[in-house]
């Protein structure tokens, strides 16, 4: 199974760059999910300062320019794993280099069967064209 490792923002992830032994640290971990086949994507995100939300409603769409303020709600960086189990990914996160007054969320990413029959033969078809298009230009 495929998680979605979610890490929450803090004031000291909005301010860049991190300590070196921050960036250290977070490099010799993310060594240990690669060494054990774990670790698919993952990357840290720029300060909000440096972002846009666009706003849906109806067919009239709002951007919003960062930054942020309500930073508890903000997405610092990710990584997408491949875990035997939700256990599995828990007792990973649990190694990970955070400091206090961090929040890290895990999701499940749906695999196709998981939609069931609204998964039609030609939406699963087009889902394969789709990934292999995207990773031939990856």
């Amino acid at each position: 199974m495929r998680v979605m490792v979610i890490i929450k923002n803090t004031p000291e992830t909005e301010a860049l760059p991190p300590p070196t032994g921050v960036l250290e640290a977070m490099g010799r971990f993310n060594e240990e999910l690669i060494n054990a086949g774990v670790l698919l994507a993952g990357d840290g995100l720029a300060s909000s300062a440096r972002g846009a939300r666009v706003r849906f409603d109806g067919e009239k769409r709002t951007v919003i320019d960062g930054p942020f303020t309500e930073s508890k709600e903000l997405i610092a960086g990710y990584w997408i794993w491949q875990v035997r189990s939700l256990d599995e990914a828990i007792e990973w996160l649990k190694r990970a280099p955070f400091g206090g007054g961090s929040e890290v969320e895990i999701r499940t990413v749906h695999e196709m069967d998981d939609f069931g029959d609204e998964m039609t033969p030609e939406l699963r078809a087009q889902d394969a064209r789709l990934r292999a298009a995207s990773a031939a230009h990856g």
